[in-house]
């Protein structure tokens, strides 16, 4: 399973990478503009980024230059312009690859695959989080703290995994709701505080780390 950052400004066409994404097994965290994928790409580890030149606040070459500071994560640009100037700059960049608009899912999880499988795949330690002594294993579906295992529900596997996974970002109510239980869940939304109200339990001193936003959701602070 990879982690990829899809960046467009089109929701359409996250909705549609993400689809194929998603069905081979892979993670997708979405971003609108440049300037939210280079805090994302910042504060997280990604596989690979899929990036699109044209966005507002940010484009995507200078998204990828400031990304570029701080990470060599693999990119692929998209962009609905095949001009060879901008293949060129977005090559002299560092991208890994260059897609032109429209294109076929498929051929895009394609060139992922292979380009990270030039790269020599996921790194091994990508599935492992530490935080102090609070330690998530997600290839391992293990959580401990001080070396001693957490003992947790599988939904309260899915819903930690899924809030250390986007740790430092705002997470909805409905957001979780729908990637933790399913876009199918038509169960009281309290079910979502009592799992988070076990976390906190299971997690002793560390339940510091799940915060709540009033009026929002909640939040995972390393």
């Amino acid at each position: 399973m990879y982690r990829i950052l899809m960046v467009d400004d089109e929701e359409k066409i996250r909705a549609i990478v993400r689809k194929y994404a998603e069905f081979e097994g892979n993670e997708v965290v979405e971003a609108a503009d440049g300037m939210e994928a280079v805090e994302l790409a910042k504060s997280q580890d990604f596989d690979i980024i899929i990036l699109d030149i044209m966005m507002p606040e940010l484009d995507g070459f200078s998204a990828c230059k400031e990304i570029r500071k701080y990470k060599d994560t693999p990119v692929i640009m998209l962009s609905a312009r095949g001009e060879e100037y901008d293949r060129i700059h977005g090559f002299e960049l560092g991208i890994d690859d260059y897609v032109v608009k429209p294109f076929s899912p498929k051929e895009l999880m394609m060139r992922v695959g292979a380009i990270l499988k030039r790269r020599g795949g996921a790194k091994e330690n990508r599935d492992v989080v530490k935080i102090g002594d609070l330690e998530v294993d997600f290839a391992g579906r293990r959580v401990t703290i001080s070396g001693k295992p957490v003992e947790m529900t599988p939904k309260e596997y899915d819903l930690f995994f899924y809030m250390v996974r986007n740790r430092g970002i705002a997470l909805t109510r409905e957001k979780l709701i729908t990637n933790v239980w399913g876009y199918d869940f038509y169960g009281d939304d309290r079910t979502l505080d009592t799992h988070i109200k076990l976390l906190r339990k299971s997690l002793g001193d560390y339940n510091r780390c799940i915060v709540t936003l009033r009026g929002v959701g909640y939040r995972f602070e390393a």
